[in-house]
């Protein structure tokens, strides 16, 4: 009996695992196999030629003709995508099937029905994504300088700003967190990355991790700048926080900053290959505990530190491992972000991110943004 073949249907902009083996960029779903080591792709005649000057698979095939030795499912109705599929898989004598868990239902469905036993893997589809190579750690560091460059300028608008009643002010007016996101999204967007749902919130928003920011920004209080772009030409990823006051930081938001430099300082002193995530996100909460920031809920609401110590990056801003609560291997080669933060309502919030490569025996700090309280 052959062995299962790999098989994804899918988009190449939401799917990680399916830029990853094709590095194919479409953003209309294409068929994706890996049959006895080959890779295939089916494409529509639209993306033919495409497919075959930019993939990097084995061989491109034509839906188009594919769809002519197709046995339809219903009679009296046009070949569907699935019968296509079928159509090829039985040319290669296939009748087991390794899917994502991405999978549509109808499409899971309509192969069970034509007799293909699917045996469903969890993410990352392939292994191998974990590891990144040279060549992959070269995309990666250069969106962070881009990121590094954009934020840069981010922050020199928020160091010229004048204060007035308490506002921050250039030539056009208050600087709102509206403003501002837009000037970093637009300076992404010159340098060939696109920036989504980019964090800048200020005084009580800093306090929630995911809270985007609205309205002025304010002198004096803690403001999180959050940026993580993705690379239009090849998909990768860059992630980077930094916190800044414009004017004067109060004394219990400079021991909250103070002990978020020292809490990431004590992970990147853990990461090593071989390390459990969970070892390298108890360090950061022992910090914590050190210096007296209990975590806890408080009038309805988290205080303290309450996500992750880190995720993993490259083509997906969210890859496995982690560095959290859960038992996590870690291991040389694999890109991570290091962002401990406390959130306090009364103080303000304060996060700082970086992001690292793990190598044998700790880890190389892939950013080179400094870090800086008060403006």
């Amino acid at each position: 009996m052959a062995s299962p073949a790999l098989l994804i249907i899918d988009d190449s902009e939401r799917s990680a695992s399916l830029l990853y083996a094709t590095r194919f960029r479409a953003g209309d779903p294409f068929v994706f196999a890996e049959i006895r080591g080959r890779r295939h792709l089916l494409v529509t005649d639209l993306e033919v030629d495409r497919a075959r000057a930019e993939s990097a698979v084995d061989a491109v095939h034509r839906l188009s003709e594919l769809e002519k030795r197709a046995r339809p499912s219903a009679r009296g109705q046009a070949p569907t995508l699935i019968d296509a599929v079928d159509a090829f898989l039985r040319s290669q004598g296939v009748r087991a099937l390794v899917v994502p868990g991405t999978l549509g239902v109808e499409h899971a469905d309509a192969l069970r029905a034509k007799g293909y036993r699917l045996e469903v893997r969890r993410e990352p589809f392939f292994p191998a994504r974990h590891i990144k190579t040279p060549g992959e750690l070269h995309l990666i560091e250069r969106a962070q300088r881009a990121t590094e460059d954009v934020v840069a300028a981010a922050i020199a608008i928020l160091r010229h700003a004048k204060v007035r009643g308490g506002v921050l002010h250039d030539r056009d007016g208050a600087i709102t967190s509206e403003r501002l996101r837009g000037f970093v999204e637009h300076e992404l967007l010159d340098r060939g990355y696109r920036g989504l749902n980019t964090i800048i919130a200020g005084g009580r928003q800093a306090t929630d991790p995911h809270c985007t920011g609205h309205g002025p920004l304010h002198a004096d209080q803690a403001i999180i700048l959050d940026v993580f772009p993705r690379s239009i030409e090849t998909g990768y990823w860059a992630d980077m926080t930094r916190t800044v006051v414009k004017g004067r930081a109060s004394e219990a938001l400079k021991r909250m900053y103070n002990a978020v430099v020292d809490a990431q300082a004590a992970a990147f002193a853990a990461i090593r290959d071989g390390i459990d995530g969970k070892a390298v996100h108890q360090a950061v909460q022992d910090v914590f505990k050190d210096r007296g920031f209990e975590t806890r809920r408080h009038r309805g609401h988290m205080e303290g530190f309450f996500h992750g110590t880190g995720h993993g990056v490259g083509l997906e801003i969210h890859e496995t491992p982690r560095f959290g609560a859960h038992p996590s291997p870690i291991r040389a080669g694999m890109v991570m972000t290091v962002e401990p933060g406390l959130y306090y309502p009364r103080w303000g919030g304060v996060r700082l991110e970086d992001l690292v490569v793990v190598t044998k025996t700790g880890c190389r700090n892939l950013t080179r943004f400094a870090k800086q309280l008060e403006l």
